[in-house]
């Protein structure tokens, strides 16, 4: 999706040169996952009226833009960390990644978001909901229900249909195991997933792959023979596809499976080192404007945090709407998180 964008992008592996920058360069480095994307007249009318020059660093999925960024905190490859979200957010946090800001128009963002309102070290850009995402044909063609619960993925009417991504590497694959936590408890999510690796679930690094490739419902995956009906994606992924679709039809080609639902608020911040500071506000405050706001849903299909930005016709048109989500309060996630990843890791990898 972000692809084509006229973005100046940069490879993870090449470095760049915001670390030579003084503090009143004229151009601002975000670092963000893959995902990143923004329509190129607004970016373009940020940098006409800020005078800051976008430069754009995409370092794979979240988990590992973010545990990148804290490899190289003392010396961070840009200004502003893009993606960063509540399952990863302590993390982050605790490692000093980023210092204090406090946005312009902050408040017009959803205090249900602001979950560092007291010191202000990240902002809250957009929200959504980690679910399980099918494909409408493969169940239609096979006459098969849909799984609708965390249950249903454990049945042997699915074996071998799931894949998902790795916890350690991919938000979405956190958010996911999460999500199982939340719904069988502190002792009960590892029974679950020794049943859902009984019943065949793929594990892969990241969304970018797992949605894309292996995915049968979506136009990636269906390009690169994906063979796997359901994976954990977004809510929003199904008007992604029918929007993307040409003609575009008249219900999306995808589904959500409402009881495998995980709330994300995905953040941004100051790095602490970032070389130029300055240009790093003017960006945050950028990102949590109405026009970028409204211009988010079409280009990285998330739901804005701001209390004026209205939804696009298109993207309202085939949205999902999930009433009762899973979540997890932020001081749970920080006090189990790594516990549970090494858990997760011993017990579905090994």
């Amino acid at each position: 999706m972000a692809a084509g964008l006229g973005l100046v992008t940069l490879s993870a592996c090449g470095g760049s040169d915001s670390g030579k920058d003084s503090a009143d360069s004229k151009t601002v480095t975000l670092v963000s996952h893959d995902s990143w994307a923004v329509s190129k007249n607004v970016l373009k009318d940020f940098e006409k009226r800020s005078g800051y020059k976008v430069t754009v660093l995409k370092d794979g999925d979240a988990g590992e833009a973010v545990n990148k960024a804290i490899l190289s905190k003392e010396n961070p490859q840009g200004d502003v960390l893009f993606g960063v979200d509540n399952t990863l957010l302590s993390r982050a946090l605790g490692n000093g990644l980023f210092q204090p800001y406090e946005a312009k128009g902050l408040d017009q963002v959803g205090t249900e978001y602001q979950l560092d309102k007291d010191k202000h070290r990240v902002t809250p850009i957009d929200t959504g909901n980690i679910c399980v995402n099918y494909d409408k044909k493969y169940f239609a063609d096979h006459k098969l229900t849909p799984p609708a619960s965390f249950d249903d993925l454990a049945k042997p009417a699915y074996k071998n249909l799931l894949v998902t991504e790795n916890v350690s590497t991919s938000s979405p694959g956190l958010g996911f195991l999460l999500g199982s936590a939340a719904q069988y408890g502190d002792n009960g999510w590892q029974g679950y997933w020794k049943k859902l690796k009984a019943n065949g679930v793929k594990v892969v690094d990241g969304w970018e792959q797992a949605y894309n490739e292996e995915f049968s419902g979506s136009a990636g995956g269906r390009k690169a023979g994906g063979d796997r009906p359901l994976v954990v994606s977004y809510a929003s992924s199904p008007p992604a596809e029918a929007i993307y679709s040409d003609p575009q039809p008249k219900t999306a080609p995808t589904g959500v499976a409402p009881g495998t639902c995980f709330r994300q608020t995905e953040f941004a911040g100051l790095l602490s080192n970032a070389k130029n500071e300055k240009g790093g506000k003017a960006l945050l405050d950028f990102l949590i404007a109405k026009q970028f706001q409204q211009d988010m849903p079409l280009n990285m299909f998330v739901d804005p945090v701001t209390k004026d930005a209205a939804l696009p016709a298109d993207y309202a048109k085939y949205d999902v709407k999930v009433d009762a989500p899973k979540t997890m309060a932020p001081k749970k996630i920080a006090d189990n998180r790594d516990a549970w990843v090494k858990s997760w890791t011993s017990l579905v990898l090994k």
